[in-house]
């Protein structure tokens, strides 16, 4: 910043055209390369991403995400935009729970039942209990409280540590925003495609006002490379038949590289049909119960051998890997699916 005194206001001014430019510019590299792709005007492209953003609730990311210079308005009006998202949170999420879903430990001790593994915070004054805790699991997780994309989550085992005394005292460094999970075993069949992560699917539902619980749409995430599954840090997507719990097609990793068979196992990914899967979906119907002011939720599940378990819940689901490209071939995203749902509910309330 200029030299002189600093106000807090001024600094802020100072932060949000940075921000401004920041995006600006990226929204600049967009269009240049779609120009590059497409060969259509930059002003025109500038102009047509404006027009999607008052239309559709599109950003300059979701114009250049979805390709939705390549669609028609019909077809651009189908897909679940970051601002039609951020609709259905504001309509469906009730802002005074969502810390019930955003803080682990609070969202831990509400679904407890549903979580088929033990855990534990570590507050800072529970010494005994952590170390009977990992104990009893040598190795297991720790997960910031708060966070999301896998960010932050260690798998630790207590042999990585000199004493006990060293391993409580790295716990310590977080608490009280650290919880700790005894690993999940997952099904021989799930993990026969990548064993180096838990591999979930994201069950994504909609709490009606009728109290029905709808699922919307499923995608298999899938570890690569490390021992998280998110898209975000490494890992890959592919999409689900909700109904049946078939994968159906390819995955796809953010640098956008498709897998038939997963490449660090050759295990046939597309196909793939999940064991449990009426077990899965009633569980995310009850666990939608749970919260009632929190309607619109994407839940991780994980498959065991016992049957499946959630791993979290997100009451902001997120809007992107439903809908990639390379997975839509006939251009139609998920908005129908969702209209669908709200046609559903104005009849069950006579409508």
């Amino acid at each position: 910043m200029p030299g002189g005194k600093v106000t807090f206001m001024g600094r802020l001014k100072y932060l949000v055209q940075r921000l401004m430019d920041m995006n600006y510019r990226a929204m600049l590299d967009k269009i240049n390369s779609i120009h590059q792709k497409t060969g259509k005007g930059r002003l025109a492209i500038f102009w047509d991403m404006k027009d999607c953003a008052v239309k559709y609730g599109a950003g300059y990311m979701d114009y250049d995400l979805f390709e939705m210079y390549d669609l028609t308005p019909e077809q651009r009006d189908t897909y679940l935009t970051r601002g039609r998202n951020n609709e259905l949170v504001k309509k469906y999420n009730d802002p005074a729970h969502m810390d019930d879903f955003g803080d682990k430990i609070k969202f831990n001790s509400k679904f407890g039942p549903f979580l088929r593994r033990e855990w534990l915070p570590v507050t800072g004054e529970n010494r005994e209990e952590v170390l009977s805790f990992v104990e009893r699991h040598p190795t297991f997780m720790a997960k910031p409280a708060k966070g999301s994309c896998g960010w932050g989550i260690e798998k630790l085992n207590v042999s990585d540590f000199e004493s006990t005394d060293a391993l409580y005292a790295h716990l310590l460094e977080k608490a009280p925003l650290l919880e700790l999970e005894q690993v999940i075993v997952q099904h021989p069949a799930v993990s026969a495609i990548y064993p180096g992560a838990i591999n979930t699917v994201r069950m994504v539902t909609i709490r009606g006002r009728s109290g029905k619980v709808y699922l919307v749409t499923a995608m298999f995430r899938i570890g690569n490379g490390k021992f998280v599954d998110n898209f975000n840090s490494g890992g890959m997507v592919a999409p689900m038949d909700p109904e049946t719990g078939t994968v159906i097609d390819r995955a796809l990793d953010k640098k956008k590289n498709l897998y038939v068979d997963h490449p660090a196992t050759g295990t046939p990914i597309k196909g793939f049909m999940f064991p449990d899967w009426e077990k899965a979906r009633k569980l995310v119907e009850e666990a939608a119960q749970v919260v009632p002011e929190l309607g619109y939720v994407g839940w991780d599940v994980c498959f065991t051998p016992d049957g499946p378990c959630i791993v979290e819940g997100n009451q902001f689901p997120g809007h992107d890997i439903y809908q990639l490209p390379v997975h839509t071939p006939d251009k139609i995203g998920i908005m129908p699916r969702f209209r669908a749902i709200e046609e559903a509910e104005r009849k069950l309330a006579g409508g």
